[in-house]
């Protein structure tokens, strides 16, 4: 009963709100003094006397005939932020919780002089004549580079998180094998200083049958994972067994590596041991099932490949990340909401996930079945006593190398769908969570890294899901097509400040799709919509279109006149830039009039969903017509002092 518990497992102290702390006193302490103690993050230990006599209750709550009372302990005054203990002494028995000190809002950078704007494009679809295929975090970097020579200051792409390869349903970047670790299938094999003193990974490199794998891989319209990184591996593995063969400097800084960051070697025998029973972690002896590993479990030459892959991911992406910050280009990444069943988080962390479960959202207008989104829900209740372990772990594993964070699914703060196993997304239910709790953790971290934190808040939000995100400093998202959509083409809302703004997401189809129609004309052949539902939404459009083209007009953005595409799609950008928006994100794919969307949410094999690529290199950015002059209009339009157009 939590009337019999003394203190809550995690409490929250925020910046200019009362210190204090509630505690739930039995009648028979309730008017004693009472030793209590701080133990600060850093070690330092504080320790009071606490007068509850003094201190009024306000509630009181009789149980089995035995009378509880709510009261609050006063703290002392300027306890530095951070994740701290508070320590109660009762009936000569101590009980303690987390006490969260945090800022009262996330980190907001100063948009006053210059609202930002930048270009998105995921990773995967972003190509260069050095690919092997999909883009690397050597094409990040000079994304970045050229990102900033047009003004730009973000750059955004998917998450950047490990999936299985291996497995054709398994490579969104929504369902990572981990939130704590870096994608090594982005590794740029060729800036790998081991390469140039292997022989054996030299001669695989310069042999005719590798060149002609990579010029296949990279013709490819789609990015094939599998041969990828089975390419990439092979060449891993030799410099590993290379790397690992002789003591050097090198390995002494990994060594250094894994001992600072534990959970990489942990990851590695997961990875390991996966890759030797090919099997998933459910199905494993009793031992393995329960986080125990042990020799034989999976080979040492593995588990070094691992280990080195992952080190060289940190590097590689750390200096992608300083070197675009030296140019004034901030990396917007996105978090996952959730992460597969069988990867290594689950696994390590299975207190934390609820298992026999899913995620996903109920039936609506859109998706009548609703969704089942495949991976487990977090465990309410013990993740508070694991004192939220696992989910600051994985926030600060991002926010060290971004500038911007999107929460993916923010109403998960509040609440979570969940659906049992063996039941359709029509029979879940609704999971709740201490929002206030998870805030705290989010402005906190935010605030320590200099992270901006922006909600993910498109579809059916609750009522209480934005004024909480107003109240904690978070972005939120205006998105033209989506804002659009929800009026019904009645009205188009004014773009307030405190958002990233957007034409789409990368779940939408892009701008030259939707303004053509082949949108609802491409959702109709895949079945996703039947001929009563076409006719519906084309019409629907019409009018969507026609407030578009009044407003754009009404703004000075379009002249009088049925506009084309390519004035359409100038006129939409100049609307946001010129907004208040603290954020402009354009994808890059709109300013080509690209047409296929990068995910069709509700497919799977009738899409090739997250493999793509896009229809430029890298390297020709600056040759596609209009690309230079919509950018120099934008960087301008940035610049001007906002108004009210």
């Amino acid at each position: 009963d939590i009337w019999r518990q003394p203190l809550e497992p995690v409490s929250v102290v925020r910046e200019g709100e009362p210190l204090q702390v509630e505690v739930c006193l039995h009648s028979s302490v309730s008017d004693t003094d009472i030793p209590y103690s701080l133990v600060l993050e850093n070690g330092d230990e504080h320790n009071f006397m606490w007068s509850a006599a003094d201190t009024p209750a306000v509630n009181c709550k009789e149980v089995d005939g035995e009378r509880y009372f709510i009261k609050y302990v006063p703290l002392k005054k300027n306890i530095p932020w951070g994740y701290h203990t508070i320590v109660v002494e009762l009936h000569h028995r101590s009980e303690e919780g987390m006490l969260i000190c945090s800022p009262a809002k996330a980190y907001s950078a100063d948009h006053t002089t210059r609202r930002w704007w930048g270009i998105f494009l995921p990773l995967y679809s972003l190509r260069s004549k050095n690919s092997w295929g999909a883009g690397d975090y050597s094409d990040l970097e000079k994304f970045a580079g050229w990102v900033s020579e047009k003004g730009g200051n973000i750059v955004g792409t998917l998450p950047l998180l490990p999936t299985f390869t291996d497995r054709e349903d398994s490579n969104s970047p929504y369902l990572p094998v981990s939130r704590l670790t870096w994608n090594d299938f982005y590794l740029s094999v060729e800036d790998i200083p081991e390469l140039s003193e292997c022989p054996q990974a030299r001669l695989i490199m310069e042999s005719e049958s590798f060149r002609e794998t990579v010029h296949q891989l990279n013709d490819s319209e789609l990015v094939n994972y599998r041969s990828e990184a089975e390419l990439k591996r092979r060449m891993l593995r030799e410099l590993s067994s290379f790397f690992f063969s002789t003591a050097s400097h090198r390995l002494l800084e990994l060594r250094k590596f894994v001992d600072e960051n534990p959970t990489i070697e942990d990851y590695a025998k997961f990875r390991a041991t996966v890759d030797k029973k090919q099997l998933s972690w459910r199905k494993w002896g009793k031992a393995g099932k329960n986080g125990i590993l042990k020799e034989g479990d999976y080979s040492e030459e593995d588990n070094n490949y691992y280990l080195y892959a992952q080190w060289l991911a940190r590097q590689q992406i750390n200096t992608a990340i300083n070197k675009a910050k030296t140019k004034g280009v901030e990396l917007y990444l996105d978090l996952p909401l959730g992460v597969h069943p069988d990867g290594y988080d689950v696994w390590h962390e299975p207190d934390s996930f609820i298992k026999d479960t899913a995620t996903g959202s109920p039936p609506d207008t859109v998706f009548t079945k609703g969704q089942n989104w495949s991976f487990n829900p977090p465990h309410p209740q013990q993740i508070r006593k694991q004192r939220y372990r696992y989910i600051i772990s994985y926030l600060q594993h991002h926010m060290k190398q971004t500038g911007l964070l999107r929460i993916d699914h923010v109403m998960s703060l509040h609440r979570l769908f969940t659906i049992p196993a063996g039941f359709g997304a029509e029979q879940g239910i609704y999971l709740r969570y201490h929002a206030d709790e998870l805030y705290a953790i989010l402005a906190l971290e935010s605030q320590r890294n200099k992270t901006v934190i922006v909600g993910e808040d498109l579809g059916t939000v609750p009522h209480y899901v934005k004024p909480a995100m107003n109240r904690n400093g978070f972005e939120r998202m205006y998105v033209l097509h989506y804002e659009l959509l929800s009026n019904k083409g009645k009205n188009l809302p004014a773009v307030p400040g405190n958002v990233v703004a957007s034409l789409n997401t990368h779940d939408m189809y892009p701008f030259a799709a939707c303004w053509q129609g082949q949108d609802t004309e491409h959702r109709f052949k895949l079945g996703l919509i039947n001929a009563d539902q076409k006719i519906q939404e084309q019409n629907s459009w019409r009018t969507i279109k026609d407030l578009l083209v009044r407003v754009l007009k009404q703004k000075g953005w379009l002249r009088t006149g049925t506009p084309d595409l390519t004035a359409a799609l100038e006129a939409s950008l100049s609307f946001l830039a010129a907004s208040r928006a603290h954020v402009l994100l354009i994808n890059l794919e709109d300013l080509w009039l690209e047409t296929r969307p990068q995910n069709i949410p509700s497919t799977s094999t009738e899409y090739p969903n997250w493999r793509r690529r896009a229809a430029y290199q890298l390297d020709d950015f600056d040759r596609i017509p209009g690309v230079q002059e919509i950018l120099e209009k934008v960087d301008k339009l940035r610049h001007r002092e906002s108004g009210n157009r």
